[in-house]
């Protein structure tokens, strides 16, 4: 008994000094690349699935309006310098938005600490999509996000897990989507082989909101995009265009 708690001990205390040094190690890269994101509104998409899709419908929605947009979207995690580095050149390139994929991983691992977060959304929690982690040390992980006190918060009301996150709130707005309770809701769907449409509630109007990409889970997808464009205060058609403009 004691072994394993001298054990436990020291691998707290080498997480403790990884930590440190992940946080050391982003604040010098927010200072070597000029804190870029001071110009920029960093939109965080976060969830087992769907991460990348979402970022590309809300990377085509933001394009539909004119603005200037960098999207850094993976399943996998990446390193903190690729990060820091892809802000740098969204920023020299002229973009006023940056969205980025946001693994649980990431978060562990310190990868967007300091960073200023205007929206922080989850796809969903699939626990079969877990492999290295339990789902506590998941939900551990995600919260971590919503802790960096994000301007909007957009979360899926269908989720099972829905209860672990409704807690977080943003400091501007939240906004929830998915088929009950919530701000953008799913009515109806139709599933085609070569795409997917869906009938929501936007805005207290009834529209149709169509995309090239096939499967029902599209759907939430579709609607995570329409909660995210919402919650920016983007008109209703700029919203259903760029989700019919992303194709894979």
């Amino acid at each position: 008994m004691k072994k394993r708690e001298k054990s436990a001990k020291a691998t707290n205390k080498k997480g403790g000094l990884k930590a440190s040094s992940q946080k050391m190690k982003a604040r010098l890269l927010k200072s070597y690349y000029g804190n870029p994101t001071k110009d920029m509104k960093l939109i965080a998409i976060t969830g087992t699935t769907g991460k990348t899709t979402v970022a590309h419908f809300v990377h085509e929605i933001l394009r539909a309006t004119g603005e200037q947009v960098a999207v850094l979207a993976s399943d996998q995690s990446f390193k903190m310098g690729v990060l820091h580095k892809f802000l740098s050149d969204a920023w020299k390139a002229g973009a006023n938005y940056v969205i980025v994929t946001v693994p649980a991983e990431g978060l562990r691992d310190n990868v967007f600490y300091g960073l200023p977060v205007h929206v922080a959304a989850m796809t969903n929690f699939v626990t079969a999509g877990l492999t290295d982690m339990t789902p506590e040390e998941y939900i551990d992980d995600e919260k971590t996000l919503f802790d960096m006190n994000p301007d909007i918060v957009v979360l899926n009301h269908d989720d099972i897990n829905y209860d672990a996150f409704a807690e977080f709130k943003g400091t501007l707005n939240t906004i929830s989507f998915g088929t009950t309770g919530s701000d953008v809701k799913i009515l109806n769907s139709k599933l085609y082989s070569k795409g997917t449409e869906a009938t929501m509630s936007i805005n207290s109007e009834i529209e149709t909101v169509a995309s090239f990409i096939p499967g029902e889970i599209t759907v939430s997808y579709m609607a995570a995009a329409v909660a995210i464009g919402v919650a920016l205060g983007i008109k209703t058609e700029k919203i259903l265009d760029g989700i019919a403009n992303y194709e894979t």
